[in-house]
């Protein structure tokens, strides 16, 4: 599917309204295992300074990853004490296991989680929910790595975050610059449609969540963070590298593939002043001619050492015809993703076979342009044959963007375009869990690709939240994100 032409399934982002009395606005969440030492300062601390600073109603919430300490008893304490805490425990340990359950169980606008030894300044939390209050962004991060950022860390920590980042950009094209600073937020209404995409139930949560958002055109704001390496922190580095590693593996292979349905979670086209219309240009013109021309330059490279290596053996038409051929398959699968957007395995070979038609009249071209010179020099040099194929070559690319755009991939036209469903049309659920908006369809119906998630039993936790206007939530028992029964999680939640 062709994310450029897609309406998008998240409406155009806007101001927060004003939210009752006693509404949380903001949910910031705890993930915890093992931490009866730090729990009870870090959770006092975090509350004192949302109560001093933070102008909109907000909850702190205990996500316990199967603590075997007093984690869970302190937790609650601390539950009965401030009315703004809340508590849950999960029975399987997995940062990212916790984050999707509270996010997607919290009825706050705005999402956020911190690790539990507040290592960032908390200076920086209403910096990074502000955009998402506002409307500005879909995602907000803290980075270590900005240069405005202060951080104090050790040499063997700060080597590994930057060349982690680093294989981030070369491997996944990343745009941020800090993927594990345990210092994020998120929309509510993007984290709905975007965590059921979400794999990973570890460390790796946040690396595929940014990743996904970013290739999908959601905006992730970025706040320079203050930052202090806690030296009795218990993650396991080796071993939170490696399956970090398996992750960018895992996340690079989906994005080649195309098999991440990543339209679902697009903004309507114009929402981004870069997607208004230009006067006389058809969209997406300029980046398609763009794509196109790095394609067929690197095309035109990978056709020319075709030619030199099968001329060895063969004649100039037999070494043309080959070289072209196979350069030709390439070209159309390089400018069917690359080009034209076009993601999936759908419509895959029609568009080859389309492909091998403008080949023909690109061999022809060619062949043509070859036959022209033979006839004219009865051995000419190779260097002369390949100027002449050059030229040819050129004529026919100008020929083959055109065939691309006007028939191969052509722009969808909304009449031509499929009936679309509830899930496609339907506005963003705001109405209260277990209730659908009527003539809606609820976000949790709506059909798509079966995860390990779909077939697993729900977990149903009591949740414990600060008591809300009719009084009725401290005794509200939630039905959490299903999770996988028999999946294990060696690392530490923190």
């Amino acid at each position: 599917m062709r994310t450029d032409s897609s309406p998008g399934t998240l409406p155009a982002r806007e101001h927060l309204p004003a939210a009752p009395a006693g509404t949380p606005v903001l949910d910031v969440v705890i993930p915890v295992f093992n931490e009866e030492k730090d729990l009870q300062p870090c959770v006092r601390r975090l509350h004192e300074h949302l109560d001093r600073t933070f102008p909109y109603a907000f909850r702190i919430t205990i996500a316990d990853n199967a603590s075997t300490d007093t984690t869970p008893q302190v937790a609650r304490r601390l539950a009965a004490e401030i009315p703004e805490v809340t508590t849950f425990r999960l029975e399987q340990k997995g940062r990212g296991r916790a984050l999707r359950a509270v996010w997607s169980a919290s009825d706050a606008p705005v999402l956020a989680y911190m690790d539990v030894d507040l290592s960032t300044d908390l200076n920086a939390l209403l910096p990074l929910v502000a955009p998402l209050i506002s409307g500005h962004s879909d995602l907000a991060i803290g980075s270590r790595l900005a240069r405005s950022s202060r951080v104090v860390r050790g040499p063997k920590r700060e080597f590994i975050s930057r060349a982690y980042n680093l294989i981030l950009r070369g491997s996944l094209r990343a745009g941020f610059s800090d993927a594990q600073c345990g210092f994020k937020a998120i929309r509510r209404d993007v984290a709905q449609v975007l965590l059921p995409l979400v794999e990973d139930t570890g460390w790796f949560f946040d690396t595929e969540m940014l990743v996904l958002a970013e290739r999908a055109g959601l905006r992730i704001h970025e706040v320079p963070v203050d930052w202090v390496d806690d030296p009795d922190s218990t993650v396991h580095i080796v071993r939170t590298a490696t399956d970090d590693l398996k992750g960018v593996w895992r996340v690079g292979r989906a994005l080649a593939t195309g098999s991440l349905p990543l339209d679902r979670i697009t903004r309507p086209f114009g929402d981004d002043p870069r997607d208004r219309d230009i006067k006389d240009v058809p969209k997406g013109l300029a980046r398609q001619l763009v794509g196109f021309c790095v394609v067929g330059a690197l095309s035109t490279l990978f056709y020319l050492l075709l030619y030199s290596g099968f001329r060895v053996f063969s004649g100039s038409q037999t070494a043309n015809a080959l070289a072209l051929l196979v350069s030709a398959v390439a070209n159309t699968a390089a400018n069917r993703r690359l080009t034209f957007g076009v993601r999936g395995r759908g419509g895959a070979v029609r568009h080859q076979a389309q492909g091998l038609v403008v080949f023909g009249i690109g061999l022809a071209l060619t062949s043509g342009s070859l036959a022209a010179l033979n006839a004219a020099t009865s051995e000419p040099a190779h260097s002369t044959e390949l100027a002449v194929l050059v030229a040819a070559n050129l004529a026919a690319t100008v020929l083959r963007f055109l065939l691309f755009r006007a028939w191969v991939f052509p722009d969808r036209r909304e009449d031509d375009a499929p009936a679309r469903t509830a899930y496609d049309t339907a506005p963003y659920d705001t109405a209260p869990r277990g209730a659908a908006p009527s003539g809606t369809a609820p976000y949790d119906t709506t059909p798509h690709k079966a995860t390990p998630y779909d077939t697993a039993p729900y977990v149903t936790t009591p949740f414990r939240a600060g008591e809300a206007a009719d009084g009725t939530w401290p005794d509200a028992t939630l039905q959490l994100q299903p999770v996988r029964p028999h999946d294990t999680d060696s690392r530490d939640i923190r």
